[in-house]
């Protein structure tokens, strides 16, 4: 799992381009959004591409699940894992 941690942390880090970010300044549990990495819903739109690309996993944009899945990396990986191992 830490290792599926660090490949988001990469891909949000690559993806949304955050230059001055290495993955071991994002801390597992900090959210996402607001207060913590300060991402908004463009962000999470760019990120949501990035992960399905890499990843292979899909989030609909009418769920309501997305705001759970996409709160931290931790969770990031708890659904990438659980849809990954279908």
């Amino acid at each position: 799992m830490e290792d599926l941690k660090r490949h988001i942390k990469e891909t949000i880090i690559s993806s949304l381009e955050l230059e001055d970010i290495r993955p071991e300044d994002i801390a597992d549990g900090a959210p996402l959004f607001g207060e913590g990495l300060g991402l908004d819903s463009i962000d999470a739109l760019e990120l949501g591409v990035a992960l399905k690309k890499r990843f292979g996993v899909k989030f609909s944009s009418e769920s309501s699940e997305n705001r759970k899945h996409f709160a931290s990396v931790d969770s990031l990986a708890e659904y990438i894992s659980s849809q990954t191992q279908q």
